[in-house]
Order: C-alpha cells, then structure tokens, then sequence
C-alpha cells in the first residue's frame, strides 16, 4: 500500500474520531460544570447523547441549580426531560421557593409541571397573590346578576385575591372553580337579603356569608380576601314578574269570557232551532185540519150544516178580537180619546 494512501486514511479516522469526540463530550459544557462545580462526569455526557437527551437541557440547570444550592443530580434531571418536563421551568421555580423559604420538593415541583401547570407561575403566585376578576369579563359577562327577596335586581362585581396553595395544586382545581363558586356565593347571599338597600348600604356583608362557605376547599388555591369592586341597581324584577301574571290572568280570563260566550250563542241558536222545529209541528198539525174534516165529509160524521156552523162561529171569533185589539197600541182608546 503506498505511504500516501496510509496517509489520508490515518487522516480520515482521525478526523472521525475527533468529530465523534466533541459529539459526544461536549467540551464546553464539561469545563462550565467543572468551573461551578457541578457533579456531572464524562460517562454521563456520552450517555446522554446514547439516550438522545440534549446535554444543553440538563447540564445548564444543573449549573443553575448547583450556584443556589439546590441538590438535584443528573439523573433526576434527564427522568424529567424524558418525561417531556419543562426542566428548567422546573429549576428555576425550585430555586425562587427555597429563596423566599416556601417548602418545595423535586417530587412535587415535578408532579406540577407534568400536571401541565406551570410550576413557576405557582411559585410567584405563592409569593405575590393573584387578584381574579369575577365575573371574568374573558367569558362574556362583565357582571353577575341576583335579585334581593323585594324584587329589585342587583349587578356585582368582585375580585378575588389568592395565593397558590402547592400541597393542593395538583388535583385540585383551577382558577374557574373559584370563579364560579364565588359567583354563586354573591347569588345566594344578594337572594338572601330581604331589601337590596341592605345591600347596598352593606356590600362587604357579601364578603362575609362567601368567605364562611370555604370555597377554596378542594382547589390549588388560598382565598385571602373577596372584595365588591363594583354593585349597581337594576331592573324591577319583582315588579316585572306581577306585570307578567296579570296580564297573563287577563288574557285567561278573557278566554273564559269569550268561551262563555261562545257557548251561550250557541244555546240561542239551539233554542232558535227548537222553536222552528216546534213551529213546524204546529204547521203539519194545521195542515191536517182539512184533512179531518174532508175524511168527516166522506164518513158521513159531519153535515154541511155543521160546517157553516163552524165557520160562522170563526168568523165572529175572528170580528171580536179585531174589535178587542186597538189598531195603536199606545193608545188604548181606539177613539184617540
């Protein structure tokens, strides 16, 4: 083989070598940790790029946390990135706990980032409470409604001060729970009072009945303080609803009026029909009259005689009742006298 061949690839191994060296030892990283004295060696650098964790998201925290203090190894460190944790969300929020003495360990600080809370802001909540607005005005209601035993409606607005509790933040629940626990607090308590200028001229008496329920029982959070920012008149509910069933009564009774009416217009036209259907009768017994007296004729039972009789006695019955009945009614004389 000649000499330069051996040459080049002496050169191209080498150069491989080396291009896997500073692949797999990050020098820098390594001479940053030696210099701030963290515990990482060589070993768990290579391992880590065997495991494809990138040495920048572990080695930097742990420089971090190594300068506060902090003892958290390497190992703990990739098990959290492995788990898809926010490792130096994670550190950070450690170190800003143990400077301002609130008890926070790496089980828990890793249990709430994995919760899909952000630890940090847990953290600094802890320290500065968080005022919430309630209602939230992010949700399309600016106000909440509630209309006191005399009729008048109510509209409030509270904030809410608290302070994350760690213990409780995983499982517990969410900023919307307290929204809506205190919302339903200010009903209650607004409902519950027999005139609205009793609220008005007490609306802390709303913060009073909301804190004593303990609404923060079972959330991630410490209510420190419920204040009415806000509290305005609005409409004659009361008022209102008696507006509504009256007019409503009106319009049943006039149905039952006018069903009444219908039903005595038909009892006429049925006592209309009865009479038609009686006179009728009396027309069909008329008619058999001549029947009668021709069926007399023929039988022998009623003489000529008779029957001029009977219709000389008609025709005087007939002249005594036009002289008895006068022509004007309204004067009783037919004489006018």
């Amino acid at each position: 083989m000649p000499t330069e061949l051996i040459y080049v690839v002496i050169g191209f191994v080498l150069l491989i070598g080396l291009f896997a060296f500073f692949y797999f030892i990050p020098v820098r990283l390594y001479l940053a940790a030696i210099a701030a004295k963290a515990n990482v060696s060589l070993i768990s650098l290579i391992g880590m790029r065997i495991r494809r964790v990138n040495p920048n998201y572990i080695v930097n925290p742990l420089i971090q946390a190594s300068k506060a203090g902090l003892n958290i190894t390497t190992d703990e460190l990739e098990s959290h990135y492995l788990s898809n944790g926010h490792v130096s969300l994670v550190v950070t929020a450690m170190i800003s706990a143990d400077k301002a003495n609130i008890p926070l360990t790496w089980e828990k600080a890793t249990a709430i980032d994995l919760a899909g809370r952000n630890v940090l802001e847990a953290v600094q909540m802890s320290v500065k409470p968080a005022v919430i607005d309630c209602p939230d005005p992010r949700k399309g209601k600016s106000v909440v409604e509630a209309v006191a035993k005399d009729g008048i409606q109510l509209k409030a607005k509270a904030r809410v001060t608290v302070r994350a509790n760690l213990e409780r933040l995983v499982g517990g629940a969410t900023e919307e729970t307290i929204i809506a626990r205190v919302g339903e607090g200010i009903v209650t308590s607004i409902g519950s009072a027999e005139s609205h200028k009793e609220v008005l001229e007490n609306p802390d008496i709303i913060s009073r009945r909301v804190l004593e329920k303990g609404l923060d029982s079972g959330t991630g959070f410490e209510i420190l303080s419920i204040d009415i920012a806000d509290i305005d008149v609005g409409d004659n509910i009361g008022a209102k609803l008696n507006i509504d069933k009256a007019e409503a009564d009106k319009k049943m009774a006039q149905a039952k009026a006018e069903e009444r009416r219908a039903m005595a217009i038909a009892a006429e036209q049925e006592f209309k029909a009865r009479e038609q259907e009686m006179r009728a009768k009396v027309v069909e017994a008329e008619a058999q009259v001549p029947l009668a007296l021709a069926d007399a004729f023929r039988k022998g039972h009623l003489g000529v005689m008779d029957y001029y009789n009977m219709q000389n006695v008609k025709a005087d019955t007939k002249m005594r009742e036009n002289i008895a009945t006068p022509e004007n009614p309204s004067h009783p004389n037919p004489e006018g006298r």
